[in-house]
């Protein structure tokens, strides 16, 4: 029988921005009692999260396959295999199709409960799918393999959920709702359990706490979970990132608070934005009320093949290994921080990196306090990015963020900056129902358009997801033409090569004074007036430095040139009215007008991606299409000529 809950105080509130309290004041008592005993589940992530995390989700389904079957062996409750950015990443990259890597894994693991991860009415994209695809995606998904289906919407809008959820319930699969758990001042104890209880309601036969950027400390996890305990029925699981540190330690809290499930991920994969080792909580746990009962002595050699597998994608290697503490301030994932690395580098403007993570915190407060997770993240990252290279916050606002705005991705969890929203809405009104009542089916007539490509139900699903990724991808299919990007050689060892080559170390310990510091080299800029900004990572806290170069060696290409030197761009740059250009760097995936065409003012006329998210760019006024500069495929800066309307 289950014991009485404890009575305990009213929950404290949600952690925010620091607050200046009296000399005399005192915290309130921590009351701690460890939970029953139970048998703590561990689903591990590695083949999922683990490399999306560390590696940019490069890792072949071939390497997968190596150890896919002594996975299956160990007893794990589930394995995440699937979902997040590794349908797109299949199609795009490593030109494999995302439906035959499941079907090969169910053939290799059949004993183990396969999990995915979705993202609500956003599946495995960056927007809102209708019903009709929703529903034919989860089924189709669980017909290939998958058992669980790991389901959170980056707003915590249950109605961006209630069709997945639905979807998953019709095909008998294991649903397991998620909270993305974040800090801000609108977010509490209290708002988190009662979101909990409305999951719960929905059917949901887990609870994942989804704690995408390692914001949560131990002691609120241990608080968060007692009181889900409390208020649900259902099993706890717990997902948190080691990006911050706090990851293990917040997940032992979890535990002893009466936490049932813990992702983690085997230790080459583990660590920095990954997850915690399962092997460190298999020891951790072993011969305690709640040990895992799995074997530690089966992963060692899983182990060893995933670390030579690891070396194979050294080129993918995130540049946030180790613990990065400002995160807990800033609040961005490391995959976050790599785009906007990416985005200004396209733009020759790493050293203004430092003002858009100051800039990320105050575009989050003005949109209402969103968590960070795809497609949020990119949402408000692209916003913030734009702020800072433009000089003038919100003077040019991306597609993404007029969405948001209007309520098509959701209702924000705080209230957004009226300002801010009429002067990127002007007089159109937000809308206060469901996104996806919006939306026309599309299942059909995605299929209609590929008709003379397939028939094969999972490439329609596909080509709705991502048409232009997926209609490339299937053209090189019927010519035999797939392959993947290219990988690296493994870099040469020896000190003979150094020696030949003049290296410069980008990564190396210094000792000053006795003291040792971790120096690691992120990035540069061009130089100006003879000096070049580095922006460095010291003991990992981001710098930035000048230096005045006296002696120089050749280590790789050549440097941009200096400011002022830089060559005209092949597209000339926007002068005129009608000359277009897009607010982000990024390709070109759609032209949707020829030349000689007439438009009116606010006439979709490109789709560029950038970041992961497709924005659309509109005609500045009436006229005609006098002049095309690009063609899909191509990339695109902020400061060229797309086409001219005259």
């Amino acid at each position: 029988m289950k014991k009485p809950q404890k009575k305990t105080k009213a929950a404290a509130p949600a952690r925010g921005p620091a607050v200046k309290t009296s000399k005399t004041a005192r915290p309130a008592p921590f009351e701690f009692e460890a939970a029953p005993a139970r048998q703590v589940l561990l689903t591990d992530v590695a083949l999922r999260d683990g490399h999306q995390s560390l590696l940019a989700t490069r890792m072949r389904t071939e390497d997968m396959l190596d150890v896919a079957d002594r996975l299956d062996a160990v007893g794990f409750w589930s394995l995440e295999v699937w979902g997040g950015a590794t349908f797109d990443t299949c199609l795009r990259f490593l030109r494999e199709d995302p439906w035959e890597r499941l079907r090969a894994l169910k053939r290799v693991m059949p004993r183990t409960r396969l999990q995915m991860l979705l993202r609500g009415q956003n599946l495995v994209g960056y927007r809102h799918y209708p019903d009709d695809v929703v529903g034919a995606f989860v089924e189709r998904a669980a017909a290939n393999g998958v058992d669980v289906f790991r389901v959170f919407d980056a707003l915590n809008d249950i109605r961006n959920m209630e069709a997945p959820i639905a979807a998953v319930r019709r095909v008998n699969k294991h649903v397991e709702a998620s909270i993305c758990y974040t800090t801000s001042p609108v977010h509490s104890l209290d708002r988190f359990i009662e979101l909990a209880k409305r999951l719960e309601d929905l059917g949901t036969d887990t609870l994942c706490i989804k704690d995408m950027a390692g914001l949560l400390a131990p002691m609120d996890a241990y608080k968060l979970v007692k009181g889900l305990k409390a208020a649900v029925r259902v099993p706890i699981h717990l997902h948190s990132h080691y990006t911050s540190g706090m990851a293990s330690t917040s997940a032992l809290m979890a535990i002893l608070g009466g936490l049932d499930m813990l992702d983690t991920a085997l230790s080459p994969l583990s660590g920095g934005t990954s997850h915690p080792p399962t092997e460190s909580f298999i020891a951790l746990l072993r011969g305690t009320p709640y040990d895992t009962r799995l074997d530690l002595k089966t992963l060692p050699p899983i182990a060893e093949v995933l670390r030579t597998i690891r070396k194979k994608y050294h080129q993918f290697e995130s540049d946030f290994a180790g613990v990065d503490s400002e995160i807990l301030i800033s609040q961005i994932p490391g995959g976050m921080l790599s785009n906007l690395a990416a985005q200004l580098a396209e733009q020759n403007a790493l050293d203004k990196i430092k003002a858009v993570l100051e800039e990320v915190p105050r575009v989050r407060k003005d949109f209402g306090y969103p968590p960070l997770v795809t497609p949020t993240s990119q949402i408000v990252g692209s916003q913030a990015t734009l702020n800072v290279l433009t000089g003038e916050r919100y003077k040019v606002v991306t597609t993404e963020t007029r969405n948001y705005l209007k309520g098509l991705y959701g209702t924000p969890p705080g209230t957004v900056d009226n300002t801010i929203r009429k002067r990127a809405l002007g007089d159109e009104g937000v809308i206060d129902g469901r996104p996806a009542d919006l939306l026309e089916p599309e299942l059909q007539k995605a299929a209609r358009e590929i008709a003379d490509k397939t028939q094969n139900p999972d490439d329609i699903l596909s080509y709705a997801l991502f048409p232009n990724v997926a209609a490339d991808f299937f053209d090189e299919r019927a010519r035999g033409e797939l392959k993947p990007e290219p990988l690296a050689p493994l870099p040469t060892k020896g000190p003979a090569v150094a020696h030949e080559l003049k290296l410069a170390p980008l990564e190396f310990n210094i000792t000053v004074h006795g003291e040792s510091y971790h120096i690691k080299v992120t990035g540069s800029g061009r130089k100006a007036d003879g000096k070049k900004p580095y922006y460095i990572k010291v003991n990992d806290r981001l710098e930035e430095v000048h230096l005045e170069p006296l002696v120089e060696v050749l280590t790789g290409a050549p440097e941009a040139p200096e400011v002022g030197g830089a060559k005209t761009p092949k597209r000339p740059r926007p002068k005129g009215p009608g000359d277009v250009a897009t607010a982000m760097p990024g390709k070109i995936i759609k032209v949707l007008v020829k030349q000689g065409q007439a438009v009116k003012k606010g006439d979709l006329v490109l789709i560029v991606e950038a970041m992961k998210m497709e924005s659309q760019v509109l005609a500045p006024i009436a006229g005609t299409v006098k002049t095309l500069h690009v063609a899909e495929g191509d990339d695109v800066k902020t400061d060229e000529t797309l086409l001219v309307v005259e």
